[in-house]
């Protein structure tokens, strides 16, 4: 047997911190290497260990920060790091908003070639904690620990997935980023359970009773509960447990389970099942342009979008509504105009638009999502949008054009991989007066804008905060065809 020599560990002292990178890393340099390294700030001074050299970069741990960035705030989450889903909750908010405005910028500036000197300021957030809509929790027979033993290895736990641990899922007792009460509904689940011995679920072996736990609120205080178990007979002790959920938690909206007994946690394909109060929640939203005539007087009517099991709702409500208010605004819509909106989701782009529209085309690949999107234009009286289900590349052609009527302006707003290149190509050829590009992912927004250059032009960008404490960042682009 040959025997591995274990190669000494890479030390690095006092080494400052200079920048931030993709995905919320933040940037230190030697003379020939990039260091990535999480949970950090530009002006830490810190001493690093190397777990990872390449060519040309390294990944990097903390051991030690021997000088404070002055850009650092005192984190409120006792679980920061280890939970991963706030990584940048030690950086002031105001130089979150610089970094992630800047981010912006490199994409498309450097895949997009766009000059980028007129770009609007970043719309941040009113709420950094608390902004959360929806939480969705695991249940686990395997708990992560700071020092690992053996022993204790089937602690259980109901919390969040740790970073590079599928079958770990760190507890969580308390979490910012949703409003009570998220924080007492899943501590008391998890005391029920523990006092009254329901296995939770081990993913490798596929067994335990408890899987998974959603939370949803609306700005309205509805207040959405769905447990997801893995198996269907024990259906005693669920019926006792959603009786206690009930029993404590009497301001409960809409009380739901679900039996996932597949072997991954998607939930679209499973059947929920109301064990008490209504089958939805209501989020309420002011229109773009919010004074409507209804029966020849002018009144506040606020949209109102029924939020079920299924349907996708933008996890930060109040942004939202200053997302889609500059992208209508953007989009400079008239009655004369026939608006496509492409990745519809449950149409509440759409549907916010629709009052100043002649007609709206929506575009989703979900037939759940676009049953949604026909029932919240139902539910607002909405009579002048149609919704379409399908891949974009496919049901977005020549003929739909004809059937549906060539759009003057389009609303595009794609996953986080961007727009197909068919997309983009059909796009060029129905040459719409405008459109606006709405996106999580600024690289793949720049690399479809790119291919769209030669036939557009970018008037304005708006970057919108609609995660504090993460990397991530909402664009919005507007378009505008260049005249012969």
């Amino acid at each position: 047997m040959k025997l591995r020599k274990k190669k000494e560990k890479v030390i690095l002292t006092d080494v400052e911190i200079t920048d931030f990178a993709a995905e919320g890393n933040a940037i230190a340099k030697t003379d020939d290497k990039v260091i990535f390294v999480p949970y950090v700030v530009p002006g830490d001074v810190v001493d690093l260990e190397i777990y990872k050299q390449k060519k040309s970069f390294c990944m990097a741990k903390v051991l030690k920060i021997n000088k404070y960035s002055d850009k650092r705030v005192e984190v409120k989450c006792n679980h920061f790091t280890r939970c991963g889903g706030c990584s940048w909750q030690m950086l002031n908010y105001d130089w979150q908003l610089k970094y992630k405005q800047q981010q912006v910028v490199d994409a498309l500036e450097r895949i997009g070639k766009v000059d980028c000197k007129d770009i609007s300021p970043i719309l941040g957030s009113d709420k950094i904690y608390y902004y959360r809509n929806k939480l969705e929790f695991t249940f686990s027979s395997k708990s992560w620990q700071e020092n690992y033993d053996k022993e204790q290895d089937d602690i259980p736990a109901l919390g969040f997935h740790c970073g590079g641990f599928f079958d770990k899922v760190l507890p969580i007792d308390n979490c910012v980023l949703q409003k009570e009460p998220s924080n007492k509904i899943r501590n008391f689940i998890r005391e029920y359970s523990i006092e009254n011995s329901l296995p939770y679920y081990n993913i490798r072996e596929h067994t335990g009773f408890l899987r998974n736990l959603i939370i949803r609120t609306t700005e309205n205080d509805d207040l959405m509960v769905i447990v997801v178990f893995n198996e269907d007979d024990r259906m005693d002790d669920l019926n006792k447990m959603m009786n206690a959920i009930s029993e404590k938690f009497p301001e409960i909206s809409s009380l739901m389970y679900c039996i996932n007994k597949k072997f991954n946690d998607s939930l679209s394909d499973q059947e929920f099942i109301l064990f008490k109060g209504k089958d939805y929640i209501m989020e309420y939203m002011p229109r773009f342009n919010a004074k409507l005539e209804v029966n020849s007087e002018k009144v506040d009517s606020p949209l109102r979008f029924k939020i079920r099991p299924k349907t996708f709702y933008q996890t930060n409500a109040l942004q939202a509504y200053k997302l889609y208010s500059k992208a209508a605004e953007f989009a400079g819509i008239t009655k004369d105009d026939t608006v496509y909106d492409l990745y519809t989701g449950t149409g509440t782009i759409a549907n916010f638009v629709a009052n100043n529209a002649k007609k709206v085309v929506g575009i989703e690949y979900v037939e759940d999502a676009i049953v949604d999107a026909r029932l919240n234009s139902k539910e607002n009286n909405i009579n002048n949008t149609i919704f379409f289900s399908g891949d974009m590349a496919d049901v977005l052609n020549d003929d739909f054009v004809k059937e549906n009527d060539k759009p003057d302006i389009i609303i595009t707003d794609p996953p986080r991989n961007g727009m197909a290149k068919k997309v983009v190509d059909e796009l060029l050829n129905i040459s719409a007066k405008r459109i606006v590009y709405i996106s999580c992912n600024p690289a793949t927004q720049a690399r479809d804008i790119l291919l769209m250059s030669n036939e557009y032009q970018v008037k304005k960008i708006q970057p919108v905060d609609m995660f504090p404490h993460t990397h991530h960042i909402e664009n919005i682009v507007l378009l505008e065809k260049k005249q012969d």
